[in-house]
């Protein structure tokens, strides 16, 4: 008798401590309290938020991560009045502060050039683009050494929307040596590319 009491007592021990942990297990599985964020994220791994980031939400990535149509309009050279497109442009921005540019210069000149960015608050980036400059023909036809370099640097800020940036530039140029040749000031406008953009927009 005294071994059937001590079994039906640790059984009901057991069924209590049960009772308690399974609704705590329950809730851990099936309704967490906060949203999991994975340690490692690229856009394209969730498309919630990848749409997210486009509202600049500073718990996601930053907005001006994307592909855009970039028109830079020249308004001064070497400190006097110009009127021209300076470049007309693909950039990429990625999440990790890297850019690259597709220029529509000539393949032969360099047409694609590296930059980094950075958000300097909310809607507001910068940016400091490098690229080798120019092709000296004398070396090879069509194709030869650079002729130097020069530095881009942009001060933009993003529509409210996420489609759309204005902003400023600077666009300074150097021989091989370093020395500052051609210095171009001026506007940006940008248009986000989505999978729907056709070609004839960036006419």
């Amino acid at each position: 008798m005294r071994t059937i009491y001590l079994r039906f007592a640790a059984w009901t021990v057991a069924l209590a401590v049960g009772l308690i942990l399974v609704p705590g297990a329950f809730a851990q599985c099936i309704a967490p309290r906060m949203p999991v964020k994975p340690a490692v994220w690229h856009p394209g791994d969730n498309v919630r938020l990848t749409y997210v980031s486009k509202k600049d939400d500073d718990d996601h990535e930053p907005a001006i991560v994307g592909m855009w149509h970039v028109v830079l309009t020249g308004e001064t050279l070497n400190g006097a009045p110009f009127s021209g497109v300076v470049d007309n442009s693909l950039a990429v921005f990625h999440s990790d502060g890297t850019e690259i540019i597709n220029s529509s210069r000539p393949a032969q000149d360099g047409n694609f050039c590296l930059g980094v960015w950075e958000r300097t608050s909310k809607f507001k980036y910068r940016v400091n683009h490098i690229p080798w400059q120019g092709n000296d023909p004398t070396n090879a036809p069509g194709i030869g050494n650079p002729q130097g370099g020069a530095q881009l640097l942009e001060k933009i800020t993003l529509d409210s929307d996420g489609d759309s940036f204005t902003g400023s530039f600077s666009l300074q140029a150097y021989d091989t040596n370093g020395n500052p040749t051609v210095l171009f000031t001026g506007s940006i406008k940008a248009k986000r590319i989505t999978i729907n953009t056709p070609f004839t927009n960036l006419l």
